[in-house]
């Protein structure tokens, strides 16, 4: 597996300074190692191309075990989308714009919090039985018809904290974080029956 091709990933919102970049860094850090590569970007549907990342959005990310360092902004275009095997936005609005851009992406895009959640509603023998990543995000997609909408819609959101306090920086974070936590969980479901075959760990 280790000479598998990179699954890609890339997170998208505003202007790419504040919810992109904590969502890529958490990813970047938390599946570091995996037995499948990954290779995690961010871009943003108004970013400056160049333009460093938040202070406050960068202090978020040390906490939660991100490296902000040298973040530089990146305007989001068709290439991108295109290219990418999965596409996690910040918000809905950011989930239209992707597949405005790119409709052939519209199955692999999501919302972090909806694909956290439409991962969360599959059980973990059915993730780790997967035959590979790719599989996985097919199987999340595949939940989006098979149970309930959040009921309230902005569950699918994470807030903008651009130019807010360090409450909201801190309430987007979270939310960030615990979205990151369920999807590395069933990106890396495919590792743990790799690593209980005996090729090694899958820490």
């Amino acid at each position: 597996m280790t000479s598998a091709r990179p699954f890609t990933i890339l997170v998208v919102c505003t202007g790419n300074i504040c919810r992109s970049p904590l969502a890529e860094q958490l990813l970047s850090a938390r599946l570091l190692g995996a037995a499948t590569p990954f290779v995690v970007t961010s871009a943003g549907t108004m970013a400056q191309d160049g333009a460093p990342m938040d202070d406050l959005a960068a202090e978020q990310s040390r906490r939660h075990g991100g490296v902000p360092d040298g973040h530089e902004a990146t305007y989001l275009t068709e290439k991108l989308a295109e290219s990418a095997d999965l596409v996690l936005t910040a918000s809905r609005e950011h989930r239209s714009a992707v597949v405005r851009l790119s409709p052939r992406a519209t199955r692999r895009t999501f919302t972090l919090r909806q694909f956290a959640r439409l991962a969360d509603s599959l059980g973990l023998a059915e993730l780790e039985a997967a035959g590979d990543t790719a599989e996985v995000v097919r199987l999340v997609a595949g939940q989006r018809g098979m149970i309930p909408p959040a009921t309230d819609p902005d569950a699918e959101d994470v807030v903008d904290p651009y130019r807010r306090s360090v409450d909201v920086h801190e309430r987007a974070a979270s939310d960030v974080d615990d979205a990151v936590t369920s999807i590395v969980a069933a990106l890396r479901a495919p590792d743990r029956r790799f690593s209980d075959a005996g090729g090694g760990p899958a820490a």
